[in-house]
C-alpha cells in the first residue's frame, strides 16, 4: 500500500509540473483550485479536496520528505495492520488533520475580516496597526504600507487589505503532512523504544516527542511569510491518538 501511495503521489506531481503548477504556481492553478484544500467559505471549496489535497505537493522537496516519512516509518505500521487497515488509518488521519485546520484557518479568516473591516470603516492608523502586527505587512508584503498617514496611501491600504483578505480566504493547502504525521505519532506510540538511526542511534518516542514539540512552538509563533500548515500536522497527530487510545480500549492495540 505504501508503494501505491508513493505512486499515486508521484503521479499527481508529475501532473502539476506538466500542467505548469509547479513551475509558475501563480499563473497555472486549474488542479490546485480544483483538488487541493480551501477555506469552507471560498468559492473554490468542494468537498473532496478533505481528501484529494493529500495527494498534491508544492514541490520537489516537499514530495520527497512526505513520501520519504512514510516509507521510512509506515513500512513497520503496514506490515503490523495489514494493507486496508494501514490505508483506513492514513486517510483517517489526513482527513481529521484537515478538518482540524479548518478550525484554525476559519479563526483567522473571521479575525482578518473583523479587523479589515474595522480598518475600513475606521481608517485610522491605529486600525492599521492591528493588522500590521498580525501580519508584519510592512516587512513581509509592501513597504509602501508603512505609516499610511495621508488619503492616497489610506486609499492605497484599503486596496491592499481587500487584495489581501481574498487572497487569504482563497489560499489553497495541499500535501500528505497531516496523513503522515499520523503515521510518524503512531509509529512513536506503538514503537517507543525502537532506534532511528540519524547519524547516532536515537529512539523513536525522542523524534516524535522533538518533531512535535517544534511544530507546536512554531505553529503557535505564526511568524509571517510561514507556508507551512504546522497545525494541520499537528491535527493529524490528535487523530492518530484518539484512534490508536480508542483501538487500544477495545482491545485492538495491533487492529487484528
Amino acid at each position: 500500500m505504501i508503494k501505491i501511495l508513493m505512486i499515486i503521489n508521484g503521479l499527481v506531481f508529475l501532473l502539476q509540473l506538466t500542467m505548469g503548477e509547479i513551475q509558475n504556481p501563480s499563473e497555472n492553478h486549474i488542479l490546485t483550485d480544483l483538488f487541493a484544500f480551501h477555506y469552507w467559505r471560498s468559492p473554490l471549496f468542494k468537498p473532496h479536496q478533505l481528501l484529494t489535497h493529500l495527494f498534491m505537493h508544492a514541490s520537489f522537496w516537499h514530495l520527497a520528505l512526505n513520501m520519504i516519512t512514510l516509507w521510512i516509518f509506515g513500512a513497520a505500521l503496514e506490515h503490523l495492520w495489514g494493507h486496508k487497515r494501514f490505508l483506513r488509518f492514513y486517510l483517517i488521519c489526513g482527513l481529521g488533520a484537515a478538518l482540524c485546520y479548518m478550525g484554525v484557518i476559519t479563526y483567522e479568516n473571521i479575525r482578518l475580516t473583523t479587523e479589515v473591516n474595522t480598518y475600513l470603516a475606521n481608517p485610522s492608523y491605529d486600525n492599521f496597526r492591528i493588522i500590521s502586527t498580525h501580519y508584519d505587512l510592512v516587512n513581509a508584503y509592501n513597504e509602501e504600507l508603512s505609516f499610511p498617514d495621508t488619503p492616497a496611501k489610506m486609499e492605497f491600504a484599503k486596496m491592499f487589505l481587500r487584495g489581501f483578505q481574498i487572497a487569504n480566504r482563497d489560499m489553497a493547502f495541499l500535501g500528505a503532512s497531516g496523513a503522515v504525521f499520523g503515521l510518524l505519532f503512531a509509529f512513536g506510540y506503538l514503537f517507543p523504544n525502537s532506534y532511528v538511526y540519524i547519524y547516532i542511534p536515537i529512539k523513536s518516542k525522542y523524534i516524535v516527542g522533538f518533531l512535535i514539540l517544534a511544530e507546536l512552538i512554531v505553529g503557535i509563533q505564526n511568524v509571517p511569510g510561514d507556508n507551512v500548515a504546522h497545525f494541520a500536522h499537528l491535527g493529524g497527530v490528535l487523530i492518530s491518538y484518539l484512534l490508536l487510545r480508542n483501538w487500544h480500549r477495545k482491545g485492538r492495540h495491533h487492529f487484528k
